[in-house]
């Protein structure tokens, strides 16, 4: 069976990462690209070898495809993917799956009632040095784990900043771009689940119209694991990283927390240091690859659409706490980390 896709929104991230992760599975290919702009459009699928060029929802899912993957700005993600799936396609949707956690909800349920697989392009849980951080605390190379540090703070390209800088109408900010990974990957690496977040954000000077270009969060999660995260638009010279430290080791993974399959992982216990080998496949034919393994009914996307609705519920208690100055707990939902 091979697995056509549609593209709804011509994205920087489709062009950079999705495209080639696509083509890159057995029996795939990308069929249609939908822009709202006729002209980007067409000028899309010219440089991306894409047949068909469509300026309209309706046009893209009415042509040949059986998938759609969905990276317009946040605030049209519901819409599209619901119509997908009433359409009968698989979804891919970029995170946030919506602007709320209770319309992320309906796609969830809109998914499951129709039959459809629905995926959130959490990329960063398809890492090697991820998936191997997850082993190791598994296995009780760090005996129980007791507190993680998550280092995502970067500087956000001139040319993705746009609407994540200036439009609240359309989702933006550093919380909703980037904290909701950061919950994701703990709640996949530590394999449990926040139950609590106080926050604090900033305008550092990139974002305008209220939005937040920083934040920093402390997690506390149901096994007793506390966790930091640092979030932003504005270091340019930070690096990345991710710690997880229990009570008989340490994890130490450097310049991790990025769409590219790099970095490193250190264990360090009472023996010594060791560097933990991992692969380094690509993150997105990685999800990919599991994704079109859900369709065909083997298993489950690497994140599924009940992980979207946890990583921005988390996000909305994040918002919710940095505006009201008190912690905020977080509604537990039903667990799909695995994988």
């Amino acid at each position: 069976m091979t697995v056509k896709w549609g593209l709804i929104g011509a994205s920087t991230i489709a062009r950079q990462f999705m495209i080639n992760a696509i083509r890159a599975q057995p029996n795939s290919e990308i069929t249609a690209v939908m822009s709202s702009s006729t002209e980007r459009a067409t000028s899309y699928a010219r440089e991306n070898g894409i047949p068909l060029a469509v300026s309209t929802l309706n046009e893209l899912l009415g042509s040949d495809i059986d998938a759609v993957y969905i990276s317009t700005t946040n605030e049209l993600h519901l819409e599209q993917a619901l119509a997908a799936i009433r359409a009968g396609k698989h979804v891919l949707c970029e995170k946030p799956l919506a602007l709320t956690s209770a319309d992320a909800r309906k796609m969830v349920a809109a998914a499951k009632t129709a039959g459809i697989v629905l995926g959130t392009n959490h990329h960063l849980r398809n890492a090697g040095s991820h998936r191997a951080m997850r082993e190791a605390i598994a296995g009780g190379r760090i005996g129980k784990p007791i507190a993680a540090r998550v280092f995502h703070s970067v500087y956000l390209p001139e040319n993705l900043q746009g609407w994540r800088i200036t439009r609240p109408e359309a989702g933006g900010g550093v919380v909703l771009d980037i904290t909701v990974h950061d919950a994701d990957t703990l709640r996949f690496v530590l394999d449990d689940d926040p139950l609590e977040v106080s926050a604090f954000t900033q305008a550092a000077g990139m974002a305008a119209g209220g939005l937040e270009d920083g934040a920093m969060c402390i997690w506390r999660f149901k096994s007793g694991i506390i966790a930091q995260s640092h979030e932003g638009f504005t270091t340019k010279f930070a690096g990345t990283g991710f710690e997880v430290h229990g009570s008989e080791g340490s994890l130490i993974a450097k310049d991790v927390m990025t769409q590219k399959p790099i970095g490193s992982v250190l264990l360090r216990t009472a023996k010594g240091e060791e560097e933990l080998s991992f692969d380094r496949e690509d993150l997105y034919v990685r999800s990919l690859r599991q994704l079109h393994a859900a369709i065909r009914g083997e298993g489950q996307p690497s994140a599924t659409g009940e992980d979207g609705v946890w990583s921005l519920t988390s996000a909305e208690a994040a918002l919710q706490s940095a505006k009201s100055g008190k912690s905020v707990a977080i509604d537990p939902k039903p667990r799909s980390i695995r994988n």
